[in-house]
């Protein structure tokens, strides 16, 4: 098991912490919903296969008011028909973000996402998934644990 590195380095934790709360101020600023938010950093961490920040994120998602099913449905999304067109676009940021190098059809995605999110809310949305794609490698590199919950969200053990 490697180290953690939020407790080898706590000052480096502290500061990615501090950056992340700025970063999701910045975006509520420029206009996208905490839902919007919370799409993206789960949208992210199922693209980078990090179990601990889609446990956190997909919590996260429901107390923010995403619906079970929308959760559920994620990884379909262009295909479920549920989403808004703005849930929509930023889940096209989250994934150009995401899988890089950024394809011919993610940047269609990203003209369009831009059309709907205006200047403002697109940058604000890709600085949420560059962020979120940071702290997933930082939770992988940690292998940071999941723990079991049960239907009331508490650590069962």
């Amino acid at each position: 098991m490697r180290p953690f590195m939020d407790k080898v380095m706590p000052e480096a934790w502290q500061a990615a912490q501090t950056y992340a709360t700025a970063i999701r101020v910045a975006a509520l600023e420029r206009g996208l919903k905490a839902q919007e938010i919370e799409l993206i950093k789960v949208r992210s961490s199922q693209l980078n296969g990090c179990a601990f920040c889609l446990d956190l994120h997909s919590r996260q998602a429901r107390q923010a008011g995403i619906v079970q099913q929308k959760l559920d449905l994620l990884p379909t999304w262009r295909d479920a028909g549920l989403y808004t067109d703005r849930e929509i676009a930023v889940l096209a940021v989250a994934e150009a973000a995401t899988r890089l190098p950024v394809t011919d059809e993610a940047q269609a995605d990203l003209v369009a996402a831009h059309g709907i999110l205006g200047d403002e809310g697109f940058v604000a949305a890709e600085w949420v998934a560059a962020t979120v794609n940071a702290f997933n490698r930082i939770s992988i590199l940690s292998q940071h644990p999941v723990r079991p919950r049960g239907a009331d969200g508490k650590v069962t053990r």
